[in-house]
């Protein structure tokens, strides 16, 4: 028995050291973060890194993302990848070792995503690193002090930003452990019951707000000339500050109740109840914390918060204002004041030191620049604070990455919400507006545009098969809201056609909201200015067509649990991708593929939505469990009246008269119809009623 229990101890410690060991492949990979390597040590036991020498000196260590982060991406899976760092805080290089991202996949290509990848070598972790939305020429380059911007990804900008947020704090959280002058002071919060009334000299005098100031001769002698060299700078009057400010912890109450009341405290706080940590800044003189042009809810180029030498972000939280406003007396006027949120990936801790940076940038002229910098040094009263046992990691206190794409596309978000709130309205009052048909074809193609125009190519909101999946995915997997929050367009728009499947049925995003439904639209409409010959499917073909797009779902939704990547290849008969994301701007089979469908669309209504359409099969599955059914029917629809049967470009209403509402698109064309006195078959037989009724009654009056 004791040989046996030695044995399976010996298997166990086989198969935990087999585990431990690094592999050919994973050996190359750091090699090529590591050049000058010459020793690559196994995964350490108690941490998961790979040590990398040249000879007896640590160079750094490698590491897999997934170890520290489980951010998942647009797919419902994290991004896996390979990263160096040195012992100075220094990227080596990122490599990416495994991802699900479609854009990527099958749709840009990965080199995009390698090239931005690429960015992060020689980039330190002291640098705040911003990712633009888009490609920019500002890549690489200091905006003053540690910021770094890099160049986005064009239609990716979700990927690259989980992609960046995977990369930091992950990074973070290594260099905390291992190496020298990243280790964290201990933590500490604000005391939620340390309060008392006091004025605004009290504060300062106390310590509890910040105060700084430097002159002009301070300035000139930093930037190595006199102010007057510089046409946009305005020299103070004699005594006074060059820039002055002023700087507090709201989240301490001593500090936030006292600036901003009772209840202006307890508003901000229930707001940002979920751990936002808050910083006022308040400056005057000629030059302040932010410049004319700042963007409110944007971070600031003249100022920047530093800990333990690592950027921290700030956040214009732009809430200063009418509903919340300075409310301690005596306090001055400021020439500008601002709520900043810090923290991020990388955490704010408000009892231990930090400093703010003031980044003067002055022009001689259009062509040349000084640049010079103040650190202010950030030191509250201890009072104000107590410590922390145990440190929240960063991903406990970080913004969610979805909070800033959302706040960054806000008026796309305003646009989005007016026009479906229309929509609504709309087809809340389509009864009384179908009386008007004219109105409705010229209402119905105006949305269609905007649909096609903004949702689509501009906006990026066409939905997906895809969608369908991930979310089957993310339940499995265990259910995070934060994945579908990452889109704010997408994720809009599932909810509203979500809600609406049971109100008006699966019509409603078919006919109206769907960016490749409106190019099948057009090419319809152009293919009948063509004078192309309409193909009308027989009735006994088309019933058994439309049944195709249900096993085509139900074929990707359980690939999908066998293989993501399989699924994501088989999701190439949505024409979405290359029509819509990309503008046909692909590899040639798949342009081919989505033109044909178009192609073929113009001489069948609507082909591919009808017969081919895996996200119209799942629509209409809900869209069975509608409340009701809106496009009235009178007693002679199908008996024999054949009229609306025969306008229906897209075949969903059968010989009897009754509504296909799996299949309806919702334009509205037979409800124009039955409201016409002169379609309506039902409409011209009771007029002629009325009509022969008068002229009995005139004739007898006669």
């Amino acid at each position: 028995m004791a040989g046996r229990i030695l044995l399976l101890i010996a298997c166990l410690f086989w198969l935990t050291t087999a585990h431990a060991e690094l592999s050919g492949e994973r050996r190359a990979l750091i090699q090529e973060l590591f050049p000058s390597a010459t020793v690559i040590k196994d995964r350490l036991p108690d941490f998961p890194v790979y040590p990398v020498y040249q000879l007896q000196e640590l160079l750094g260590y490698a590491y897999v993302s997934t170890d520290f982060t489980r951010l998942q991406g647009f797919a419902g899976k994290p991004i896996k990848l390979l990263i160096g760092l040195d012992t100075r805080g220094r990227f080596t290089g990122v490599k990416v070792l495994n991802h699900h991202e479609p854009v990527f996949l099958h749709g840009l290509g990965e080199e995009p995503l390698f090239q931005f990848t690429d960015q992060y070598e020689n980039r330190s972790l002291r640098e705040q690193i911003i990712v633009g939305t888009s490609n920019s020429s500002r890549s690489g380059r200091d905006a003053g002090g540690n910021v770094v911007y890099f160049d986005g990804v064009s239609k990716a900008t979700v990927s690259v930003l989980i992609l960046n947020d995977t990369v930091l704090s992950s990074a973070l959280q290594v260099a905390r452990q291992k190496l020298e002058g990243f280790a964290q002071a201990a933590p500490t919060r604000a005391k939620p019951d340390f309060y008392e009334p006091l004025s605004w000299h009290q504060l300062i005098d106390r310590g509890y707000i910040g105060h700084w100031q430097v002159d002009a001769k301070t300035v000139e002698v930093a930037i190595g000339r006199p102010l007057s060299d510089y046409p946009t700078a305005i020299e103070p009057p004699e005594g006074e500050p060059f820039s002055e400010l002023f700087f507090g912890y709201i989240n301490a109450p001593m500090v936030g109740r006292n600036l901003l009341g009772d209840e202006g405290y307890q508003q901000l706080m229930k707001r940002y109840e979920g751990g936002a940590q808050v910083l006022a800044v308040f400056s005057h003189g000629s030059f302040l914390h932010v410049a004319e042009d700042f963007v409110p809810g944007s971070a600031p180029d003249r100022i920047g918060l530093t800990q333990n030498n690592l950027a921290v972000e700030m956040r214009d939280l732009n809430l200063l204002g009418p509903t919340l406003q300075l409310q301690l007396g005596g306090i001055p006027a400021f020439d500008a004041s601002h709520l900043f949120r810090v923290g991020g990936s990388l955490g704010f801790n408000p009892g231990a030191e930090a400093n703010l940076k003031l980044n003067i940038t002055l022009a001689r002229n259009h062509l040349m620049v000084d640049h010079t910098t103040f650190d202010i040094p950030v030191r509250f009263n201890d009072d104000l604070f107590e410590t922390v046992e145990i440190a929240a990691s960063p991903e406990d206190t970080r913004e969610p990455v979805w909070v800033g794409l959302w706040k960054e596309r806000w008026w796309q978000i305003s646009v989005l919400l007016i026009g479906l709130a229309v929509l609504t309205v709309f087809f809340a009052k389509q009864k009384s507006l179908s009386r008007h048909p004219r109105l409705v074809r010229r209402f119905r193609w105006g949305f269609l545009f905007f649909t096609l125009f903004f949702i689509g190519f501009y906006a990026q909101g066409q939905l997906s098969v895809v969608n369908i999946y991930t979310i089957f995915l993310a339940i499995w997997d265990g259910f995070s809201l934060d994945v579908f929050l990452l889109d704010p367009v997408i994720f809009i728009l599932w909810i509203y056609t979500f809600i609406t499947l049971f109100i008006w049925g699966r019509g409603l995003f078919c006919g109206w909201l769907c960016p490749f439904g409106v190019l099948q639209e057009m090419a319809a409409w152009l293919g009948e200015k063509l004078k192309f010959r309409q193909v009308r499917v027989p009735e006994r073909w088309h019933r058994r067509l439309i049944l195709l797009k249900y096993p085509i779902l139900l074929g990707l939704v359980g690939t999908a649990f066998y293989s993501l990547t399989l699924a994501e290849q088989l999701a190439e008969v949505e024409p979405f991708k290359t029509s819509i994301t990309l503008l046909f701007v692909r590899y040639w089979p798949f342009v081919v593929y989505a033109v044909g469908l178009l192609v073929i669309g113009m001489f069948i209504h609507k082909f591919y939505c009808r017969y081919l359409c895996p996200l119209a099969a799942g629509l209409a599955v809900l869209g069975r469990f509608r409340l009701f059914s809106w496009l009235d029917r009178v007693e002679l629809c199908g008996n024999p009246c054949q009229h609306c049967k025969n306008e229906c470009g897209i075949n969903a209403i059968r010989k009897d008269g009754r509504v296909d509402y799996d299949e309806c698109i919702q334009c509205l064309e037979c409800v124009v119809i039955l409201r016409d006195e002169d379609q309506c078959v039902d409409k011209r037989i009771q007029n002629k009623k009325r009509e022969r009724q008068a002229s009995i009654l005139a004739t007898d009056a006669g």
